[in-house]
């Protein structure tokens, strides 16, 4: 029989043995391929996963930084990562915000979460895809639509703007995500900017009226749609060309704002104020920017439309129909007013 200090021993060389192979399994060693002293990025990614990933490992190639990033869930898109950077706000992990929208990245920057950043300059883009005071830019547009079954809803019964959707024939065929979060809170927050609280209102509650059901994400909203549970969902460009991908019977007409047109909703990048990798973190923002990064999400499942005019061009398949003239910043301000009156009208 061994001695108890003897297996003791045995089981400690046993264990240092193991615990490389058991870190790797827990996802510990995710980053055991980064030398020690290779230079490195830290993102906060709200976009989807499957198509910053690829956008991200380009950048990786091209400039030998290693990427590490965080990406949120369907669920709770974009606040969950604004909300950790706001709990990190005296000890910043991240070096870089990429957002999958503008509206909460305009609330980081005025509280002073995110960092001035000189850029290369991009005369040919509105200066509605620029932070006046440097903090971030926009790139690759994505639209707000209304996705409808085309076997269910056809012709004249196509809807073709918010307004629609506001009549009895509707009733108990709509569906949308739960509007605290994503680009459904922007949506939402454009109605108080675009009509006004008062109208806003008169909208979210004909939607009630007419039993609009809420869902954990766009993308849930366009399988209720695919599978005959709903007949027409509120979402973005990108899920329903995720739906047309995989032969769903799904088409969409852009959510036109009583005839003034369609809320564009662009990615975001930022500098995070106080990150632990400025100079990284410039060299990212930079590539996120630049033609080749654009290039690559218009060519993705997510289809966004650049905002480099030139380069939209290129891709006329996916130019969305008159835009919404309305400041990005406005909607932001509406923000946290529109997300109440949703939850408290639509529950």
């Amino acid at each position: 029989m061994k001695s108890p200090a003897r297996f003791s021993r045995m089981n400690i060389r046993l264990l240092i043995a193991i615990l490389p192979a058991v870190l790797i399994f827990a996802g510990v060693g995710c980053n055991r391929s980064a030398a020690p002293d290779q230079p490195r990025v830290v993102v906060y990614c709200s976009a989807d996963q499957n198509i910053a990933e690829p956008i991200l490992a380009a950048f990786e190639a091209e400039t030998g930084i290693k990427v590490v990033a965080r990406f949120d869930d369907e669920a709770t898109k974009t606040l969950g990562l604004v909300q950790r950077l706001r709990a990190q706000a005296k000890q910043p992990v991240a070096d870089v915000f990429w957002s999958s929208e503008v509206f909460y990245t305009i609330r980081l920057g005025r509280e002073g979460l995110l960092a001035t950043c000189d850029l290369p300059k991009q005369p040919d883009v509105p200066q509605q895809y620029f932070d006046k005071q440097g903090r971030w830019r926009a790139f690759g547009l994505r639209a707000r639509v209304i996705a409808y079954h085309t076997d269910r809803v056809t012709g004249k019964n196509i809807p073709r703007k918010l307004e629609d959707l506001l009549t009895p024939q509707w009733r108990g065929r709509i569906v949308m995500a739960q509007p605290q979060f994503g680009t459904t809170a922007g949506d939402v927050a454009s109605w108080f900017a675009h009509y006004g609280p008062q109208r806003a209102k008169e909208i979210l509650r004909a939607l009630k009226a007419n039993k609009v059901r809420l869902v954990g994400g766009n993308s849930t909203a366009v399988r209720m749609v695919a599978t005959g549970r709903a007949d027409v969902a509120l979402t973005d460009t990108d899920d329903v060309y995720a739906a047309q991908r995989n032969g769903w019977p799904i088409a969409m007409t852009y959510l036109d704002q009583n005839g003034k047109g369609t809320l564009t909703i662009p990615n975001t990048v930022s500098l995070v104020a106080g990150g632990p990798n400025p100079a990284t973190a410039r060299k990212l923002m930079a590539f996120l920017l630049s033609e080749k990064a654009e290039r690559l999400l218009a060519e993705s499942d997510s289809h966004n439309t650049p905002v480099q005019p030139g380069l939209a061009k290129q891709f006329p398949a996916y130019t969305i129909d008159r835009q919404l003239d309305i400041s990005y910043e406005a909607i932001a301000d509406a923000l946290p007013a529109a997300i109440t009156a949703a939850g408290e009208i639509l529950r």
